[in-house]
């Protein structure tokens, strides 16, 4: 069995039953491994916006909130530039990459593809969580810190 076949068979127990721990608000950690919520990117965990609203922090919370005492089940779509397996993950049969931009948590990644991209405009128009604070895209935040 391969590690990414062994991390989606692990996946598919409920979160409570194993160590997860959330990065930030697309980056989930289980055991040593790493994964990366596909289609999305979220601010990062120390990532505060001009108006000083902890929007990494939020954007974790809101992860930790959705997959909390939920089934996890992860598909593997390969391997981002850091290392880390990029995966479209399920919690309980609801897509936390979706939940994410619907919740105004995260941006629709679009080197990944576009299958986000309404959801992010609906969340902008509602000026749902970083649509309503003067937030950086994380693209733009980590580049200005490397």
């Amino acid at each position: 069995m391969t590690r990414t076949a062994l991390v989606l068979l692990l996946l598919a127990l409920p979160a409570s039953a194993q160590t997860v721990t959330i990065a930030d608000g697309d980056t989930i950690k289980i055991g040593d491994t790493t994964l990366r919520l596909w289609g999305i990117d979220a601010p990062e965990s120390r990532q505060v916006c001009d108006d000083g609203w902890a929007a990494g922090q939020e954007a974790a919370r809101t992860l930790r909130t959705l997959m909390q005492g939920r089934r996890l089940e992860c598909q593997d779509r390969g391997k981002d530039r850091y290392g880390a397996t990029l995966a479209l993950c399920t919690a309980d049969g609801a897509d936390l990459s979706a939940a994410m931009v619907i919740a105004g948590m995260a941006w629709a990644y679009l080197e990944h593809g576009r299958a986000y991209i309404d959801h992010e405009r609906d969340a902008s128009n509602a000026r749902k969580g970083v649509h309503d604070h003067p937030c950086l895209l994380p693209w733009v935040w980590r580049e200005q810190r490397h």
